[in-house]
């Protein structure tokens, strides 16, 4: 990375609603395109959003990263945050994120580049009192966000627990 090691705030996140749509994908064969191509003209349909930021979700199984393997699949959602499920768009599915804890990161920069998940996860998680929860991990994508843009910022959202 060409700029100071990010450091992350420490957020305790409390229960939060999505509605959205979600694929079994791998790093190996990333599907992400596909998801956001069909979910984004969508996404109007979706009643009671909470803010414009879309979400981009991943739900590993237990022990994804102490077993890490880039063919390992896991589920990738495309949602966005919503106050109830009272209407749910046809083709869409529901998601509560349990509260947790989680270190939450200010990335500027590509969303292709995987410099930032490199670090946090050989750096920062190793040299830190935390270790990798068992719970969804996600990013915010914002106003800012230009998807592999340099310019792009988004936030980083990962689960952790005291070691």
């Amino acid at each position: 990375m060409n700029q100071a090691k990010p450091q992350p705030r420490i957020e305790q996140l409390t229960e939060k609603k999505f509605i959205g749509q979600r694929i079994e994908m791998s790093l190996v064969n990333n599907k992400t395109h596909q998801l956001w191509s069909q979910f984004v003209p969508k996404i109007n349909k979706i009643q009671n959003r909470i803010s414009e930021d879309k979400i981009s979700m991943q739900v590993y199984p237990p022990n994804y990263y102490k077993q890490f393997n880039p063919s390992n699949e896991f589920e990738k959602w495309a949602i966005v945050e919503v106050l109830n499920f009272d209407l749910i768009p046809n083709n869409m599915e529901t998601y509560i994120i349990q509260e947790g804890t989680y270190a939450v990161f200010d990335y500027k920069g590509s969303s292709s580049n995987p410099s930032i998940f490199q670090y946090i996860f050989s750096e920062w998680i190793p040299n830190s009192p935390y270790v990798v929860d068992d719970r969804p991990h996600f990013e915010v994508l914002g106003e800012n966000y230009k998807n592999n843009d340099p310019n792009s910022e988004e936030e980083i959202w990962i689960p952790i627990k005291a070691k």
